[in-house]
């Protein structure tokens, strides 16, 4: 395991980027991996106002520690570029990417920024690293 996912899980607030209702997407999987490791998660969803029993916010912007808080992303790349720079200039500085929600442009962006942002992306799973990390970490 790596030390940028160890760091990853020492925050003490996590967000799932494209937390969804359905319980078959991985956005809803990642959700409740937080919740049954009883860590501190918010759902990040434009529309839906209520996750998994949790109170969504519509944005990363309503978030109001990003120096805190991890953030995993579970989103389409153009969707998880963009979600990527705006959380740069919100200061957020962890993030993991879900297997599928990177392309080129965002290896691009992960690797111009690798002295300032902790981006774990090129296929670890949190549902499959996760656990393990945790045991780690106690």
């Amino acid at each position: 395991m790596s030390s940028m996912s160890h760091q990853f899980l020492k925050n003490p607030y996590f967000a799932v980027v494209g937390a969804s209702t359905s319980r078959e997407k991985f956005g809803n999987r990642v959700l409740r991996w937080y919740q049954s490791n009883h860590l501190n998660v918010t759902p990040i969803h434009p529309k839906e106002h209520m996750i998994e029993g949790l109170t969504t916010k519509a944005s990363i912007h309503e978030l109001p520690y990003p120096s805190q808080t991890s953030l995993s992303i579970v989103t389409p790349p153009a969707v998880t570029l963009h979600i990527l720079q705006e959380a740069y200039h919100l200061g957020f500085r962890y993030f993991w990417l879900q297997p599928g929600a990177e392309d080129d442009q965002v290896r691009a962006f992960a690797t111009t920024h690798k002295d300032t942002l902790h981006i774990i992306l090129g296929g670890p799973c949190i549902l499959v690293d996760g656990p393990k990390l945790l045991k780690q970490k106690l």
